[in-house]
């Protein structure tokens, strides 16, 4: 069966992938380690491949040099001998050694679950920032697995893995991969100063910003194109966009604010990941409110809330103010079902995709808006129009009216104005 797939510029069409995912779980954690094999099998899809058996071992700890212990390396043969698979998926992250012994034991293709995650981003980068993160997060990641890969590499032709630095098949040596890494993390600098010109050039428009986070698949595209019409991708799979978009919105009583859309995240996000796309992270964390999205029709939507703030706190985030956004509720079969986030600022509950629940979000963001700002009604004369024009800009207002002596406004606005305008 042939998957004729839209590939980076190395890629070829090739035969869909048929995996075996392999997981260990750990003293006893079985419901979790369940669910994450199940998310895995999603980041599978993804990235293109087929998942034709699950393994999974309970076990005090995964064995240093295999990951599984003997008995289950046998069953795992017997599953890739049945199921005709390629190889297998682990569910964490492998040591240099697990790969070689597990290659050596099963004679197939091992790939674990960060490389796996590696290869979504590099399917999904389309900028060339992108590109440069994803490379940087291979190589780092690959560097210290060179030994580890030896065996692999010779059977690497495609698929899975082999997007980005892995079509080289990295048969230099490290040296070479260390200055490339260096390389790329100076013209990251450069786009790093870049990013921080755009941050720059917000904040002296002193227009709020809003960024959108959440578990990966929650729908955070979608919100920021119900809100903005930002036409930005939307897809029901993990990972979809990667660059982060900025659109101006403007809110029912005329602030204009800047929303923009981040990275997903997800359970066991790689170190290396985080590292290499910290500037494009990091837009959360030079936000003045956080959405928060958590897609509510997912059972394990407790849990994703519990990554999205164990990750902000990675990114020095867990100050800004958050608004939790329970989306999805047309796909919500229990009607009643209370949702709660004790961490929240506020709660709604919305559907992105049919536009529901969104003028309660606008308001609980307005509200927000205004801590720290008083409210004034105030009669400005004609010939100091440019005050009025400041309120419209970096206040909120509420009324404007002509009369005879000037302009009767009523807005809220931050104390530091008042003062500098005389107000």
């Amino acid at each position: 069966m042939q998957n004729n797939i839209k590939k980076n510029t190395n890629e070829v069409s090739q035969e869909i992938e048929r995996v075996v995912l392999v997981a260990v779980s750990e003293k006893g954690n079985t419901e979790r380690t369940m669910e994450s094999v199940d998310e895995l099998e999603e980041l599978a899809k993804t990235a293109g491949a087929i998942t034709v058996d699950k393994i999974i071992q309970n076990r005090e700890s995964v064995h240093p040099g295999t990951y599984v212990g003997k008995g289950k390396i046998e069953e795992i043969k017997d599953a890739l001998f049945v199921t005709k698979a390629h190889g297998i998926i682990t569910d964490d992250e492998l040591s240099p050694a697990q790969i070689k012994n597990l290659e050596k034991e099963l004679d197939c293709k091992v790939i674990d679950r960060s490389l796996l995650i590696l290869d979504i981003f590099a399917k999904h980068a389309h900028t060339a920032e992108g590109f440069l993160q994803v490379e940087l997060a291979q190589l780092n990641y690959r560097v210290s697995r060179l030994q580890g890969l030896g065996t692999s590499m010779s059977r690497l032709g495609g698929g899975i893995g082999t997007r980005g630095p892995g079509e080289k098949k990295l048969e230099t040596d490290r040296r070479y991969i260390r200055n490339r890494i260096s390389t790329i993390k100076n013209e990251l600098k450069d786009v790093k100063k870049h990013r921080d010109m755009l941050r720059d050039n917000r904040r002296k428009q002193n227009k709020p910003i809003i960024a959108i986070a959440g578990y990966t698949n929650a729908g955070k595209s979608t919100l920021l194109n119900a809100l903005t019409d930002a036409n930005v991708l939307e897809e029901n799979q993990l990972f979809a966009t990667l660059d982060p978009t900025t659109r101006v919105f403007t809110l029912p009583e005329g602030k204009e604010i800047f929303m923009t859309d981040t990275v997903g995240f997800i359970h066991k996000l790689p170190h290396h990941l985080i590292e290499a796309f910290q500037s494009t992270l990091e837009e959360v964390a030079y936000a003045d409110i956080i959405i928060h999205v958590v897609d509510a029709s997912n059972p394990s939507y407790a849990k994703h809330i519990s990554v999205v703030y164990e990750t902000l706190e990675k990114l020095n985030a867990s100050s800004i103010p958050v608004i939790t956004v329970f989306n999805k509720m047309d796909k919500v079969s229990d009607k009643g079902l209370e949702l709660e986030d004790s961490k929240a600022f506020e709660v709604c509950s919305i559907s992105a995709k049919e536009k529901t629940g969104l003028e309660k979000l606008k308001e609980i963001i307005e509200t927000k808006l205004r801590d720290g700002q008083q409210h004034i009604k105030v009669l400005i004369p004609y010939d100091k129009g440019h005050i009025v024009q400041n309120i419209r800009t970096y206040g909120q207002l509420l009324e404007e009216r002509f009369e005879a002596d000037g302009v009767y406004v009523e807005a809220y606005l931050e104390e530091a104005l008042i003062k500098k305008y005389e107000i």
